[in-house]
């Protein structure tokens, strides 16, 4: 039985659309020992291909990690069969705060086998990651973040807070979850070990991590929100709770970003103007993600510099020459830092400018 899709894009949405679902997107996470993930991955594809669920999975030994989206007509059935999982019976499953509209968060399943499903850096075999800070509902992490007694720190990458962050959050200007780890203990944490240690992340996997990292590193009053801005903002909603929230959740799938609150909080990386609507560079030798107003798409024909316009007008096959051998893999990675970004503050300007 093949265990894996073979369709492209275009094929893709076109079957979705013939079969006219309506979806509900979930993400859920636990971290669990996993003796076997590649036998483990192979049952979960043929359970929730059954089911015609689509989304991005990825299994470890350190437990499973998923984003999907499943039919609405199939979501009872399938939480009965996920929850039929001795380990995932119970997991809490966070629903997407805005409903996909028109956009397919995802095209297609994958699931995928990883060394761990959150990559961290770590090589400390004394580490257990189950040992977990305190968990904080929504009304509870009001209260705390009301305390001045309490430090919250934002456990997201840059390009996810620059559109949406809580009210007087630490924002590490950060690339990765690794690269945060060491950076948020040492400029923001040490020094402070008295205070209660709040953080926050989309859906929560970042956080448990990070919690029981800190507290194996001696930190005592370690919290996380639970189920992260996404179960925060539906929970503030359903209870008529304030939402301490500014702007928009940022998400990884094709919609790129949750509506929470009216504000707009960032700016076009391209004019400046006020602006929170993310987007990959249509040139296929960039795809850099960056934000972009309506009326610098509409200028810029949804690149991120002239240059890559230049090259999106030119025939396909021109377009294929210029991309062979090319590695841009690395450009991708910064998503929303680049030299051509001329409203966006990022590394590779102040490094440039500290040398001046």
């Amino acid at each position: 039985m093949q265990l894996w899709n073979t369709f492209s894009k275009e094929e893709l949405e076109q079957q979705l659309r013939a079969e006219g679902h309506a979806f509900v997107t979930i993400s859920f996470y636990h971290y669990v020992q996993i003796p076997n993930p590649q036998l483990f991955r192979d049952y979960l594809y043929q359970l929730l291909q059954n089911l015609q669920v689509v989304g991005r999975i990825y299994v470890a030994n350190e437990g499973i990690n998923a984003q999907i989206s499943v039919p609405t007509d199939n979501y009872i059935r399938f939480q009965n069969d996920l929850y039929s999982i001795e380990f995932l019976n119970g997991v809490r499953l966070n629903k997407a705060v805005e409903e996909p509209g028109e956009v397919f968060p995802f095209l297609k399943l994958k699931v995928k086998v990883r060394n761990k499903i959150l990559a961290d850096g770590l090589t400390d075999e004394t580490f257990d990651v189950t040992n977990k800070g305190i968990h904080l509902n929504a009304e509870e992490f009001n209260k705390l973040t009301n305390d001045p007694n309490t430090i919250l720190v934002d456990f997201r990458n840059h390009y996810e807070h620059e559109v949406g962050h809580f009210k007087d959050a630490i924002l590490p200007d950060v690339d990765t979850f690794r690269e945060s780890l060491p950076i948020i203990e040492d400029l923001y944490l040490k020094g402070n070990e008295d205070k209660n240690v709040v953080m926050y992340c989309t859906g929560g996997i970042r956080c448990e991590k990070a919690s029981a990292w800190y507290k194996h590193r001696g930190f005592k009053n370690v919290h996380q929100l639970e189920g992260g801005i996404i179960k925060y903002a539906n929970e503030c909603r359903e209870k008529g709770l304030e939402n301490k929230f500014l702007g928009k959740n940022f998400v990884f799938d094709e919609r790129r970003g949750e509506r929470i609150t009216d504000e707009i909080i960032s700016k076009c990386h391209q004019c400046g103007e006020p602006a929170d609507t993310h987007t990959n560079c249509v040139n296929e030798a960039c795809h850099l993600l960056f934000i972009q107003c309506d009326s610098c798409k509409e200028k810029m024909d949804n690149c991120c510099s002239q240059e890559c316009v230049d090259i999106f007008h030119l025939p396909l096959e021109e377009q294929k020459e210029l991309r062979k051998g090319l590695n841009n893999s690395n450009r991708i990675f910064k998503k929303g830092r680049g030299s051509q970004l001329a409203f966006k503050v990022n590394r590779e300007k102040q490094v440039s400018f500290d040398q001046q």
